[in-house]
């Protein structure tokens, strides 16, 4: 067939007598001449001008878009593509009906699509380098377009062409949408003037752009690259050579920060307060808050969820309309041809042809996704927002929240904590789930009315199925809550007392008690898993409702067609019903959790308003905190673009003049010599009664001021009303004028941030090393300093290393000192500290740093000795002043007090003496140092070795890390499996391939039945029979394959951890002192967390929507095995994304995870910290630190769920490709129509659950993390439990003697480390009291521990009673010995528990315990009596009374040896003198072994026994070894005497 432009099949095709427009073939190439135009003018351009880009203004993203009219540009061009793509494929249809090809038809049509293509192109290209003048080319362009389509329109009216046909109505759209385009142009034009006018309008890029921080680009792209995320790419490709971290992802976009969100939603807030006043019973509403703040971008989320949903439904429809026009073409084929002159398609005719439908469900398919994605984002941008604000919001009202709200308990620190972390989070949700709520009734009523308009009135018997399965859903989610519920407190309660055991371990392995406390363990793990079980069945329960409900729907609705009607099902019905019931099932099945979240979200926001309008402190103070100023800065910009923050400056002093209005002028006192004065002063906490009354007291300026008095006489509260934290009931605190914004301040109850030590004795002020240094020295931090492992750029606090109080305490001081304020308040600084420290701190840094300074000084203190010091006394009592002036004063007007104070002082001089012996602060660092060097520090040396190979061997192979990074562990996945049992494994995927293929069985069997074409009754009822039969099979597997992955996740987890339990508390000792405690503890609590709740759902959703896909292609190939050839190359596509995705995804859910945790602890810290912050006046500080770390977790999320967007949009349109591969390939190829059927609906099925198999996956790899590290510690090495003997063979009384011999004994920690002992023999005889003594470091408590063959001894033996012990089993060794610890470890539980937890004594033996102990008065005191509880860690009794309890405990154990180790280290003289006492009497028959942490205390021992560096240099009694003047044992009572 010869080509032709006009066809050669019509003599008139080339006629021009009746004028040239008359002829349609002319007016068709006339519209060729702009397509033409536009290629050539632009290609040129595009080639060659882009080869020198020196026009780019200098900023680094080229996604700058700031012609006007932008977005509409695009909608136009993207329409006039669409509508290129109909007139094209109505040329082709037309052209297809001819005898000869008409090229006429279609080729123009394919020029100007081209043509529309390069035109947005070439607008984007001009617009990014900013080349207005360019555009002129567009503008001809559009403007001869329009002309030339305008005559063809023409053209058509006079040739009275109906309305009707396709062909004009195309004709006209193109002639508006040309006209549009050119209205734009021109309006670029006219507001930018690069044409036509004299002086061109300067533009500058937005100030995002402008910094290079800000990566975060979705706000700036153009359209297309919105759509797509296209400008993502760069950071997902990036992920896989490094890892993505808080660099790479930049700053937030201005208008996405926390500020300007507060900023937004608290003028909202203001109004909605404004609009109550007058009502006093009524509360502000945070809801019309959140909506006039972020109710925009809702309802432009909601409209795109209302478009995809309607185009979701296009899916059902083109289906019917393939299969439908697939059975007509089989049935008839011969096709009529048309009349060259008259080519007029008709709509409907159009819409019969089966490819327009093929590529139409394509082109729905694109767009209803992009749409869908569109909504998501949207949602998530602001539910992002939101959150960031309301975190803004409560901030601010936590730094103006009354104390007395905080101290009376009507706000606890774990209220706030959870409004940070859980009320925030679930307005979060509800805004991402919320468009739902609305789009889905109407989802839902669409779909009933187009499957009656199918199938009558029996599609309604399906939709009732639906609906009324629908509220069981509900009912299980409720369900699912309270079990999660129970399961939280369960876990709670066993990381309790798996706490405990961590804690207490060295002392259980000791005492052999660490099957008894694993037991307790166990059965509160018993209790979790049964919660867990029915967790499980609930989830399990609505895994399986979600698939067996459009089972059951489909059932129902096909028998009662089949019964009801004459006519047989038609395949089209059948399939378009199918497709229709999945599009139902999902916003049912999604309602219940909605419904859900809005019931949560109603709750949240009552708390966040009972919060918002509890009681802030009083604003009549010197505070600049006046609420009632709004942010008039802010007033001018409405909207997002909130340009009241200047980027020259720091955000802080932003914040400031936002947040302060200008500082109230305090009145300036007469006298300056006064820093404050307080006149009549009435001060109470809140409840309306005064704690402070009647004060008058004055503050000289440069001066100390000490406030002394009796516990509880108000000396601290007085402190707090001159700062202002108090309720002034009346009187006036005066300030003199240049002092209020000076204040320090050192609170009773040290506060320390979670930062480095350097960090919180700076506290904002700029770092002064000479200043620095000097109050370190007075405040004799030095010494502890050096002991942390990085100085004093060590982190403290919750994430860092836990300091004793005095080192708190004296820290907190520094602080105070450091700042360079006129005034500095000190409540009781010397409360923790000793003696020593208290001097030090009194004569460096009180008298000498701040009275050289000249600064004026408020003192709180107990410790009268220093009054001599004071310039100026106050002096308490019941919360009124009782004297005040100078001690002088004092002495001659109340001689009673004076002398009062008197008697006070000696007794205080006489417990000082006491004390110099007892040196609290050296013991405090010596715990600190046991704390960071757990035993020697040889293994870390040998640690620090190890990493640096591992480093230099990384350097090697970039590429195996790389390959590490995107391989999946699956290694560690069949180790997952596996530890659920063989059985299960095999059930679950034996039951899940059966459920599946019983689905596809139903299916083909739709498919064979409806393909029939004379059916009778007989034929009917078979198939009925069959397809109920396969229905009913299908439902009951779903219920069972739910089931066993729940069943195989729960004993997967129950496995693991019992596992872990066993392997951690039978580790050797060394395996906790090289192990942080936090790393084992996480083991149990997150790691244990994610086995036990979220891998089996994950599992489980990844193993369904696998196996969903894979029937479905394989579905598809049997129909048309040509699918199989267009697979391989969407296949790669498919392969490419997920790898790259999982791995950036990883990372971005790390970086998440990461950043929350700062800014829960910074609200927290701020929480408990608030009067010192408030003293300080650093409100504005920690405000900008808030917004920091809001912003950073902020933007990690948002990456996070950008990267989800951009993984789903690609799979969407990888599924699309599928159904239009499918379609086009079962039409030309399909075998019959049920089959083309069957073909779509999987195709369209694949294109919901492809980014479901990605997301699992990744979801599975980041879960599988856990499971990597509970195995982790499934390979350690356990201790050897099992001896040579057998414990029958150990009589039942050994020890009875309790003599000792120690053979050539070589004791190392592991056998890769070098011996701590060497060649150690001593021989003890029963009954003697034996000291070990020597230097730190020199074996002492190697020793002790070899008795108990915690260490490993591999040369040389202990011998016992003739036992030798190594022959032992361990339990019965260490069940038969005592020992007291240094560090006294309580358990919480009973005081009997605490004595004997074997419960096997008698309670009269118990008291006989306490008895001698001293304990008995006590412990008859308590309510309850032996069976008193003990809180956790015994914190309810002092560390003397512990350390008692620890000897009772070790007297209960009736054994015939006793070993001490430093037991009188922590504890005061008086307890001292009780052991020792006891020591000598209630075990004068047993043998002692004392390792002496002051050798004073071993002078009177039978033996004693010195080591130096692991040898034993002398053994002797003592006064003989005192006799050797150059002897160890000399020098060392020397020095410590």
């Amino acid at each position: 067939m010869r080509l032709a432009f006009c066809g050669n099949d019509n003599a008139s095709a080339y006629n021009i007598s009746a004028g040239v427009l008359r002829n349609v073939c002319f007016v068709d190439a006339l519209n060729l001449v702009p397509h033409v135009f536009l290629l050539f003018i632009t290609f040129p351009i595009l080639f060659i001008g882009w080869g020198s880009q020196s026009s780019k203004v200098q900023i680094h993203h080229n996604t700058w878009l700031h012609f006007p009219g932008h977005n509409l540009r695009w909608i136009l061009t993207f329409t006039l593509l669409f509508v290129h793509v109909c007139e094209i494929a109505e040329g082709i249809v037309s052209d297809t009906q001819m005898k000869s090809r008409h090229l006429h038809l279609f080729l123009p049509a394919i020029m100007g699509f081209v043509a529309a293509t390069v035109s947005i192109v070439y607008y984007h290209n001009i617009e990014t380098s900013n080349f207005p003048k360019l555009l002129l080319a567009l503008f001809l362009y559009w403007i001869m377009a329009f002309v030339t389509k305008t005559i063809k329109l023409v053209r058509y009216c006079q040739d009275g062409v109906p309305f009707s046909q396709l062909r004009f109505c195309i004709t006209g759209i193109m002639v508006i949408l040309y006209g549009l385009l050119m209205a734009v142009e021109i309006n670029v034009i006219r507001v930018r003037r690069y044409v036509f006018f004299m002086n061109p309008q300067k533009v500058k890029p937005p100030e995002d752009l402008q910094d290079l921080g800000v990566r975060f680009l979705q706000p700036f792209v153009n359209l297309l690259s919105k759509a797509t995320y296209w400008w993502m790419n760069t950071l997902i490709i990036s992920a896989h050579k490094k890892p993505v971290d808080l660099k790479a992802i930049g700053k937030l976009p201005i208008a996405m920060r926390a500020l300007t969100n507060y900023v937004c939603l608290r003028e909202a807030y203001e109004e909605q307060k404004k609009k109550v006043e007058d009502h006093p019973n009524r509360s502000p509403s945070i809801w019309l808050a959140m909506y006039s703040a972020f109710g925009r971008p809702i309802l432009l989320s909601s409209t795109f969820r209302y478009l995809a949903d309607l185009l979701g439904f296009a899916g059902p429809l083109c289906i019917s309309g393939i299969v439908q026009g697939f059975q007509n073409t089989t049935n008839n084929t011969n096709s009529t041809e048309k009349d060259p002159s008259n080519s007029y398609l008709s709509s409907e005719e159009f819409l019969r042809n089966v490819y327009v439908l093929a590529v139409l469900l394509f082109l729905a398919l694109i767009l209803q996704r992009t749409f869908l994605q569109a909504s998501y984002y949207v949602t998530t941008e602001t539910g992002i927002n939101l959150r960031g604000a309301l975190l803004a919001m409560i901030y601010n009202k936590i730094l103006r929240l009354s104390t007395s709200n905080l101290s009376m308990g009507e706000m606890t620190l774990g209220q706030i904590n959870n409004l940070v972390a859980i009320e925030t989070n679930q307005l979060m949700w509800f805004l991402f789930l919320c468009p739902n709520l609305w789009a889905m009734p109407v989802q839902i009523i669409m779909g009933v009315i187009l499957l009656y308009n199918l199938l009558g009135v029996s599609a309604l018997v399906g939709a009732a199925v639906i609906v009324l399965l629908a509220p069981i859903q509900y009912f299980i989610a409720t369900k699912l809550a309270e079990a999660q519920k129970s399961t939280l407190d369960y876990s709670t309660e066993r990381l309790k007392k798996t706490n405990e055991i961590l804690k207490g371990i060295k002392l259980l392995k000791l005492y052999a008690w660490e099957h008894i406390f694993c037991k307790s363990v166990e059965e509160t793990r018993m209790k979790e898993l049964t919660s867990l079980k029915t967790f499980a069945l609930h989830t399990s329960l609505s895994i399986f409702m979600n698939a067996a409900i459009p089972i059951a729907a489909v059932l129902a609705t096909f028998v009662t067609y089949a019964y009801t009607n004459d006519r047989p099902l038609q395949p089209a019905q059948a399939f378009a019903s199918l497709s229709l019931f999945h599009i139902l099932v999902t916003p049912l099945f999604l309602l219940s959790t909605v419904v859900r979240f809005a019931v949560k979200a109603i709750v949240s926001v009552q708390k966040l308003n009972e919060f918002l309008l509890s009681d802030e402190i009083g604003g009549d103070s010197w505070r600049g905190v006046d609420s009632s100023v709004p942010y008039e800065s802010c007033k001018k910009h409405t909207g997002l673009h909130t340009k009241a923050i200047n980027r020259r400056q720091p955000l802080r002093y932003q914040l400031e003049s936002y947040e302060q209005p200008a500082r109230k002028q305090t009145r300036p006192v007469e006298i300056d010599d006064v820093a404050i004065k307080v006149t009549n002063g009435y001060f109470s906490w809140g409840s309306g009664l005064a704690t402070l009354s009647n004060i008058n007291i004055r503050i000289p300026t440069g001066q100390m001021t000490m406030i002394v008095g009796q516990v509880g006489c108000g000396k601290s509260s007085l402190l707090l009303a001159i700062l202002g934290e108090m309720q002034t009931l009346e009187g006036k605190v005066h300030w003199s004028n240049r002092n209020r914004y000076s204040v320090a301040y050192a609170a009773q109850k040290p506060w320390l941030l979670n930062a480095t030590v350097e960090e919180n004795i700076i506290f904002g002020s700029p770092f002064n090393k000479q200043r620095y240094k000097a109050v370190t020295d007075a405040c004799s931090l030095q010494p502890d300093i050096d002991l942390l492992p990085f100085g004093d750029q060590t982190e403290i606090g919750e994430r860092g290393i836990n300091l004793s109080g005095g080192q708190r305490q004296r820290i907190c001081v520094a602080r105070a000192l450091y700042q360079n304020t006129n005034i500095v308040f000190l409540d009781d600084p010397f409360s923790a500290l000793d003696i020593h420290l208290s001097d030090h701190l009194m004569q460096e840094g009180i008298l000498k740093f701040l009275q050289e300074d000249k600064r004026t000084l408020v003192l709180v203190t107990h410790k009268l000795q220093y009054l001599p010091h004071a310039d100026w006394i106050i002096a308490m009592k019941d919360g009124m002043v009782l004297r005040e002036g100078t001690l002088k004063d004092i002495q001659n007007k109340d001689v009673e007090l004076y002398e009062h104070w008197k008697t006070l002082m000696n007794r205080q001089d006489q417990e000082l003496e006491k004390d110099m012996e007892a040196d609290q602060t050296t013991l405090e660092r010596k715990t600190l140092r046991r704390a960071m060097y757990p035993r020697e520090s040889k293994s870390q040396l040998e640690d620090e070795d190890e990493e640096e190979e591992e480093e230099e061997d990384e350097d090697d192979n970039m590429s195996t890390v790389l390959r590490l990074r995107t391989k999946m562990p699956w290694k560690t996945c069949w180790r997952y499996l596996t530890s659920g049992g063989f059985f299960l494994l095999f059930l679950m995927i034996f039951s899940k391939l059966l459920k599946h293929s019983v689905i596809v069985a139903i299916d083909y069997w739709l498919a064979t039945w409806t393909s029939i074409d004379n059916a009778n009754e007989a034929r009917n009822t078979y198939h009925v029979a069959v397809f109920s039969i396969l229905s009913g099979a299908g439902i009951v597997l779903c219920l069972i394959t739910s089931l066993t992955v729940e069943w195989m996740g729960l004993t997967a987890a129950k496995n693991l951890h019992h596992n872990l339990l066993n392997k951690i508390i039978l580790g050797p000792i060394r395996f906790f002192d090289m192990t942080p405690l936090g790393l084992i503890l996480n083991r149990f609590s997150a790691d244990t967390n994610i086995i036990d709740q979220h891998i089996p759902p994950t599992l489980e959703s990844l193993t369904r929507s696998t196996l969903l896909c894979l029937s479905a292609i394989g579905m598809i190939s049997y129909a048309t095995p040509w699918f199989l050839v267009a697979l391989v190359p969407l296949g790669i596509a498919f392969y490419f994304i997920q790898k790259y995705f999982r791995v950036a995804s990883k990372d971005l859910q790390e970086l998440d995870d990461s950043t929350q945790l700062p800014l829960l602890c910074h609200f927290s810290e701020t929480a408990e910290g608030l009067t010192t912050i408030r003293a300080f006046g650093h409100e504005s500080r920690f405000k900008q630190r808030m917004l920091e770390l809001t912003d950073t977790n902020n933007i990690a999320y948002l990456f996070l769920s950008a990267a989800n967007r951009w993984l789903e949009v690609r799979t969407d349109y990888l599924g699309a490709c599928i159904v239009l591969t499918a379609a086009v390939t079962s039409i030309t190829e399909g075998p019959h129509s049920g089959f083309v059927g069957l073909g779509l609906l999987y195709a369209l099925t694949i294109t919901n659950y492809l980014n479901w198999v990605v997301r699992n996956l990744a979801d599975l790899e980041v879960q599988m993390g856990a499971v990597k590290k509970v195995h982790s510690f499934l390979n350690m090495e356990s201790e050897n439990y099992e001896g040579y003997l057998d414990p029958s063979q150990v009589p039942k009384d050994w020890p009875k003697e309790g003599e000792i011999k120690i053979e050539n004994l070589c004791v190392r920690y592991e056998n890769n480390l070098k011996p701590v002992l060497k060649h150690v023999k001593a021989y003890i005889k029963p009954g003697q009291k034996v000291g070990i003594c020597g230097r730190t470091g020199s074996g002492k408590s190697s020793l002790s521990l070899a008795f108990f063959r915690m260490v490993d001894i591999f040369d040389g033996r202990i011998v016992i009673d003739g036992i030798d012990i190594s022959k032992l089993p361990l339990h019965t060794l260490r069940s038969r010995l005592s020992i007291i610890l240094q560090d006294p470890i309580l358990f919480s539980g009973s005081i009997r528990f605490n004595l004997d937890p074997e419960c096997k004594c008698t309670d009269d033996r118990l008291w006989e315990a306490l008895e001698i102990a001293q304990l008995k008065n006590m412990v008859k005191s308590l309510p309850g009596g032996l069976d008193a509880m003990v809180t956790e860690g015994g914190e309810n009794f002092s560390v003397g009374q512990r350390q008692l309890f620890c000897l009772a405990r070790a007297f209960v154990r009736k054994s015939s040896i006793l070993i001490m180790d430093e037991a009188t280290a922590s504890i005061d003289m008086a307890t001292e003198n009780i052991l020792q006492k006891v020591v000598m009497t209630a075990f004068a028959d047993r043998t002692v072994v004392t390792i002496a942490h002051r050798v004073s205390h071993i002078l009177d021992a039978n033996i004693v026994l010195v080591l130096s560096e692991g040898f034993l240099v002398e053994c002797d009694t003592a006064s003989n070894l005192l006799l050797k003047e150059d002897g160890l044992f000399t020098t060392l009572v020397k020095t410590h005497k």
